[in-house]
């Protein structure tokens, strides 16, 4: 990847492109990054965040937006939902001074996962609350029930229905080795959907945030990598924080936001940590058919990071357009992610 200039893409800015040597990309004072399709989730959070918010409450606020958005189909109202037709969302919160967490799973009729996680954390002893239990502290708390599912979404999962037995998540009995499971047409290409947005507030100190309606069309009760800790989100105030979005049972297996925050903290760039994990999976990945011809994994994972210092970056397993979102008190643009594999 070679140094690039600027340049405009529909009103926000996109940066240079990395050198290879470095990747830096670096932001003083308040930043924040998401996924790339949070960058109204990134200049609502750097809004907050300048009139004094933590952190924490700033990038919940921004993802709140993405979350009751019914076109976004990743996300909370309207995100696809689960093999049923249930919406189920996963969500998770971290605050780096205070080094508590909270997150929410299998959350149905709730638009704005992300805020019952946070209630969980500020108004509970515990760390995950799934399913009906999520659900009813989500009401004694006042968050109203609904149906999240919008005509849009609907028709997407009636397609789905439709040609069930070509891409669902069940298997048949298999080998490891058995390079046929799985391999139907679109089986790789499932929508996986996730906004993941992490901050450093006024004070220096960092705290993040991810929220989903997870895999489109799951068996009923999945669970992805977005609200365990350590997974789909891990913030550590003395080093940084790390999120993802992708493929979530590769992520689950590998543990990479700790990792990514792991490795920040003995001397990696963001963008070399979240390249260290993204290799980690792709080592780690066995099954045959979740292979493809040369041994490279199907599938895709993205991973955001930042440090305390201010410096930011991504990397994704196969990319070469891919971008994620950072904003500060310029304004919001385009970070390219690294990555393992060129897609074609």
């Amino acid at each position: 990847m070679g140094v690039g200039a600027a340049a405009s893409s529909g009103g926000l800015m996109t940066a240079a492109a990395p050198s290879a040597a470095s990747g830096r990309y670096d932001f003083k004072g308040p930043v924040a990054i998401s996924s790339r399709n949070g960058t109204a989730a990134v200049r609502r959070a750097m809004e907050e965040i300048q009139a004094g918010a933590d952190a924490l409450d700033a990038v919940v606020a921004g993802v709140g937006l993405i979350e009751e958005d019914p076109d976004d189909t990743s996300v909370g109202y309207g995100g696809l939902p689960n093999a049923e037709g249930v919406v189920q969302l996963d969500a998770s919160v971290m605050h780096g001074p205070s080094g508590r967490a909270g997150g929410v799973a299998a959350l149905e009729g709730i638009v704005h996962a992300s805020q019952v996680a946070l209630k969980v954390l500020r108004r509970s002893d515990h760390v995950l609350l799934v399913g009906r239990g999520a659900q009813e502290f989500a009401r004694m708390h006042g968050f109203p029930v609904q149906d999240l599912m919008t005509e849009k979404s609907r028709q997407r999962w009636l397609r789905w229905k439709e040609n069930l037995s070509k891409d669902d998540e069940y298997l048949p009995a298999h080998d490891f080795d058995d390079a046929t499971i799985g391999q139907a047409e679109g089986w790789n290409e499932r929508h996986w959907g996730t906004i993941n947005c992490n901050a450093i507030d006024l004070s220096g100190n960092v705290s993040g945030v991810t929220t989903t309606s997870g895999l489109a069309f799951k068996i009923p009760g999945r669970v992805g990598d977005s609200p365990i800790i350590g997974a789909g989100l891990y913030v550590d105030n003395e080093v940084g924080a790390a999120g993802s979005t992708g493929r979530g049972e590769a992520n689950l297996e590998s543990l990479a936001s700790f990792l990514i925050v792991e490795r920040m903290r003995e001397g990696d760039t963001p963008e070399e940590a979240c390249l260290y994990a993204c290799r980690r999976i792709a080592s780690r990945t066995r099954p045959a058919y979740l292979l493809d011809g040369n041994g490279r994994p199907r599938f895709n994972v993205q991973f955001y990071a930042l440090r305390r210092d201010g410096l930011v970056g991504g990397a994704e397993i196969w990319g070469g357009r891919g971008q994620f979102a950072a904003a500060d008190s310029d304004g919001a643009r385009l970070v390219p992610l690294a990555y393992l594999y060129e897609a074609s």
